[in-house]
């Protein structure tokens, strides 16, 4: 028994080594980003030299993660919404920016862009706190979203259809904004009607 203490009492320490090699070298190598918009943004990083055409790329993936946002959201709306005009919006919402992704991506392609192949962490993050609220609080949440991402999308394509260098990045922003203010005075509307139930 004493010979199985003193085995175990020189094997600790050594155990304790290897543990804290292991564990060194699991945070010491280089991480890879898993973020697709960080993916993209790096991409475009080492394709672009000037700062007009990054600031170009930089808007295009923004605009594809407004999109994939939207989608994912808006599909989340049509399964967990508890009135038809918040399944109707989430509807909406997602045909719409599918098509909107859909030239975006074109273009991007065109413009040799990198863009999110996914949903980005900021989109998993909005659909997580989204999926979280309970059903009497999800279509209130969800308009107010809607509402808010929808302004600030809309002062971002404003501000690209302005500052853009790239004519069809340009053409293409200003393009989208009416269809952006009319998703704007849907998800007023919807949240209109909340406010009376």
């Amino acid at each position: 028994m004493k010979q199985i203490r003193n085995v175990q009492t020189r094997l600790l320490p050594v155990a304790f080594f290897i543990a804290a090699i292991l564990g060194f070298s699991a945070c010491g190598g280089t991480q890879k980003t898993t973020d697709s918009k960080d993916v993209a943004k790096e991409q475009n990083e080492a394709k672009f030299t000037t700062s007009s055409n990054e600031n170009d790329a930089k808007f295009v993936v923004n605009a594809a993660e407004i999109n994939l946002e939207e989608i994912k959201l808006g599909q989340l709306a049509q399964q967990n919404g508890m009135t038809d005009d918040i399944k109707a919006l989430g509807k909406t919402m997602t045909d719409q920016h599918t098509q909107t992704l859909s030239d975006l991506t074109a273009l991007a392609k065109q413009k040799v862009i990198s863009i999110p192949a996914s949903p980005t962490d900021n989109a998993l993050d909005a659909f997580k706190k989204l999926n979280d609220k309970s059903a009497k609080y999800f279509d209130r949440a969800y308009a107010d979203m809607m509402v808010s991402g929808h302004k600030d999308a809309i002062a971002l394509f404003e501000k690209a259809s302005a500052e853009c260098t790239d004519a069809n990045i340009k053409a293409w922003a200003l393009a989208t904004l009416p269809q952006l203010r009319m998703q704007l005075d849907a998800a007023l509307a919807s949240q209109s009607k909340l406010d009376k139930l």
